[in-house]
């Protein structure tokens, strides 16, 4: 969370249990916008965000010039997750200060987050040009899914912000230890996750950890933000080994790193958790990998290659990475479900009569040229309806932000259904009421396209113009689902009409499903795994 600056009057009386009615029973020195923002800064420290944007408020009343009393309940919302809320807020401010970079910055923020990719772009670069360098961070995590971003701009920028880091690290990074023995019988791989609980996002590494060859390949696993629970034991073999570094410094656990002696370090965060960079900057092992969770270059000198496939990373785009490039045969993602989820329900338009597009996926990558799509997929199916459900819309006014997109380009109403968040178990049940699932673009699903196919619902996507923008194409090619993925946009649109007009042809695609994809490549974690094995020994011995 980025704040302003609060003064210090806080010091002078107690803040526990204030409220704005206990105000007005203060001494009149604290009846002043600076001390209810004061208050209100020290709420949103605690976590009391309803407070703080009560203080806030309190502070606009007192001075409608408040700079500092409209960011405070721009902030309030952001921290409520009520983006679409905090948008007025943060421009009131601009229109005060035009020049408070930390507003364009906190502007860009929640314009992201509510799918306005190309104008926060353009807030992050207002911020950036006023000198506020923190906003290069975030420009580095979302600019693979700008619309108007290209493979060179993602690689500029990253390497702007992975540049600043090298130059802040310098001192500390070292040279990765020589290989000297190259026909080693066993290696040791660690792999290196803020988000190994979260069993259904990591599907895939658990689909290669758990088929790997214990004979010729120790696994040690580096856990950030988590402890060893049954959910993630239950994956592990006798000889593996976890290792908690959620309470190591950088440098503690690339000491650990180093200490264990791992041959082949495997970074499964990539930009999702961007802060343990430093680790790898320190080169622990001999070669450094970067794999899952990447969706385009790291900008660093620091890995020494980058696992894709032919599909996401064609050869003509290997100048846009930092990182050499190399490929498993057929999809660098698999996966399998090792865990409770619902049957594959009935076609949901044989009992409608109407069909139903959906899509389960973040807020943040419904871009308005993919409301725009899906709208001219709904018009070009009049009866269709439209069902949208992520965390974003568990927020009145993320929902009627979205609500009011679709209005605006003449989709009525009652054809849009927005439901916030859920247990996983009842999201997954969601598919249940879902004819066909409609991807996003340039940030594709992930998750999202795996847990749609398994649910017996075809995701209909379409070829893009970087690696994050293929994410499904890789995926439905090995399920054996290439007619999902069309050639372009117009394409993509005419797809989801078409399959709109056959609902026997869903109703059997849905019936045979699950069986499908357990006999297809994306479900062949045994292969995989002997192929990302083949990799690692390849580069050990080159």
């Amino acid at each position: 969370m980025t704040v302003m600056n609060s003064n210090e009057k806080l010091t002078h009386i107690p803040n526990e249990g204030l409220s704005v009615e206990a105000l007005q029973n203060l001494p009149a020195a604290f009846q002043s916008a600076e001390f209810c923002c004061a208050l209100g800064e020290q709420s949103l420290q605690e976590g009391r965000f309803e407070a703080a944007l009560s203080f806030f408020q309190k502070a606009v009343e007192l001075d409608p010039g408040s700079a500092h009393g409209w960011f405070g309940q721009g902030m309030a919302y952001t921290n409520m997750q009520e983006y679409a809320a905090s948008l007025d807020f943060f421009r009131k401010v601009l229109e005060l200060d035009p020049k408070l970079a930390i507003a364009h910055h906190n502007l860009g923020r929640s314009l992201h987050e509510i799918g306005q990719a190309d104008l926060a772009c353009q807030s992050f670069q207002n911020s950036i040009n006023l000198g506020f360098d923190e906003t290069r961070h975030d420009v580095a995590i979302t600019i693979p899914g700008f619309p108007s971003a290209s493979n060179q701009t993602i690689l500029a920028e990253r390497k702007k912000w992975a540049d600043g880091l090298l130059k802040f690290s310098d001192s500390k990074r070292k040279k990765s230890a020589p290989i000297k023995d190259r026909d080693k019988p066993c290696l040791k791989i660690g792999y290196v996750s803020a988000f190994f609980h979260k069993e259904n996002w990591m599907k895939p590494v658990w689909g290669l950890i758990s088929q790997h060859d214990r004979e010729k390949f120790q696994t040690h696993l580096f856990s950030d933000r988590t402890k060893l629970t049954p959910a993630i034991e239950k994956f592990l073999e006798p000889g593996d080994c976890f290792h908690d570094i959620s309470d190591l410094s950088d440098e503690q656990a690339a000491a650990k790193i180093a200490a264990l002696k791992i041959d082949i370090l495997v970074d499964l965060n990539g930009y999702s958790y961007p802060k343990r960079f430093p680790v790898f900057l320190r080169r622990p092992a001999p070669l450094t990998v970067g794999w899952f969770n990447m969706y385009a270059t790291t900008g660093f000198d620091c890995f020494d290659y980058l696992i894709g496939d032919h599909c996401v990373i064609p050869e003509n785009e290997e100048s846009y990475y930092t990182e050499q490039i190399i490929r498993v045969s057929g999809s660098y993602l698999t996966f399998s479900v090792a865990y409770d989820v619902p049957e594959v329900s009935g076609q949901p338009c044989i009992k409608n009569g109407f069909i139903t597009f959906g899509s389960l996926i973040s807020q943040y990558k419904i871009t308005d040229k993919v409301i725009e799509s899906w709208c001219e997929i709904l018009n070009c199916s009049p009866t269709s309806r439209l069902l949208i459900r992520n965390t974003a819309l568990g927020k009145l006014s993320n929902q009627k932000y979205l609500r009011s997109q679709f209005a605006d380009r003449g989709i009525a109403r009652e054809r849009i259904s927005l439901e916030g968040p859920a247990p996983h178990f009842k999201f997954l049940e969601t598919y249940g009421r879902i004819d066909i699932a409609l991807d996003a673009f340039p940030y594709n699903g992930g998750t999202t396209t795996t847990e749609a196919i398994w649910q017996g619902v075809p995701v209909v996507a379409f070829w893009g113009d970087r690696w994050v923008s293929r994410t499904s194409a890789t995926l439905l090619r090995a399920a054996d689902l290439d007619e999902m993925v069309a050639q372009d946009l117009p394409g993509y649109i005419r797809l989801a009409t078409q399959l709109a007009s056959d609902c026997e042809k869903l109703a059997n695609l849905r019936q045979n499903m699950r069986n499908r994809l357990q006999g297809s490549k994306a479900c062949d974690t045994f292969t995989f795994a002997r192929s990302m094995e083949q990799l690692y020994r390849e580069i050990w011995e080159k």
